[in-house]
């Protein structure tokens, strides 16, 4: 009989054991899996005419890629500028060509979030203080500036129209401040700021964050039930200066974002942050 209840205990230890394996993890528990990145040899940089540039490497669409977003802007406002910043190894990711770190440890338990830097008009986006994207902006012009502090996404749409002009379409549009209008969007890249205060954004990155990002959940269309996935908006742009990446060709390092700033930037809306990304969770699982 010892023996026979032995054998019993121990078949419903291994029966317990593999239920909890198979219970899904909870989501502040979950590993973010990065792919495999390429690192340029060189970080250096050099000023060129964008015209001559363009005859000797039009073929060439990853590189052409990186130039575009390092002078932050596209293909079509590309080749209307004169003096260009280009890299003199264009051969890695573009996380090596940009200013945010590739952790951020003290973001490990934040699911999901999106950074936007007004001093070098670049955003990231974070998963488990994993970078997982990143690119240019065009933030708001001196005169509609764009507001910092932290956001949470709402409402989307893959087009509508602008709140200032009815004439202008944006698409992939994310609003993250509803009552003002503000939110990320594809449109045209000048190379500066020069938005009505939204966060205009190349078509890809636009659609990868479209997709990427939460919206909110509504109890009512005066409540919010569940807020979407937090933005940051930090820092300020020097109107009166020359554009910043262009300091690059000097020192390659001058725009790099270290991860202290991003802790220091995040912490005062950390405890918010978490506490909404709670809320989410447990809605999440009252929908199972």
């Amino acid at each position: 009989m010892k023996k026979i209840a032995l054998l019993l205990n121990i078949s419903v230890a291994i029966l317990f054991f593999s239920c909890k394996q198979q219970d899904k993890p909870d989501a502040t528990t979950e590993t973010v899996t990065v792919k495999e990145r390429h690192e340029p040899k060189n970080r250096s940089y050099h000023i060129e005419s964008a015209k001559e540039f363009l005859l000797k490497n039009s073929s060439d669409a990853a590189q052409l890629n990186i130039v575009y977003a390092l002078n932050r802007t596209d293909e079509a406002n590309f080749k209307e500028m004169d003096s260009v910043v280009i890299p003199d190894d264009s051969s890695g990711d573009i996380e090596f060509y940009f200013p945010f770190p590739l952790v951020v440890s003290s973001l490990k338990e934040v699911n999901k979030i999106v950074f936007f830097s007004y001093p070098t008009q670049t955003f990231a986006a974070y998963e488990k203080g994993q970078l997982i994207y990143t690119g240019p902006t065009n933030m708001g012009r001196e005169k509609d500036k764009t507001p910092t502090g932290l956001f949470f996404t709402n409402w989307k749409a893959e087009q509508t129209t602008s709140t200032f002009d009815d004439e202008w379409e944006l698409h992939w549009n994310f609003n993250i401040e509803n009552k003002l209008g503000v939110g990320w969007h594809q449109y045209a890249l000048p190379g500066y700021p020069a938005s009505h205060s939204c966060l205009r954004l190349q078509e890809k990155d636009a659609r990868k964050l479209y997709d990427w990002a939460e919206q909110w959940e509504l109890a009512n269309p005066e409540t919010v039930k569940v807020k979407g996935t937090p933005v940051i908006v930090f820092g300020a742009y020097d109107f009166a200066a020359a554009k910043p990446w262009l300091q690059l060709v000097a020192n390659p390092k001058v725009l790099d974002i270290s991860e202290s700033e991003v802790e220091t930037v995040t912490k005062p809306f950390l405890n918010s942050i978490l506490k909404e990304q709670k809320i989410r969770q447990d809605f999440q699982r009252s929908q199972k």
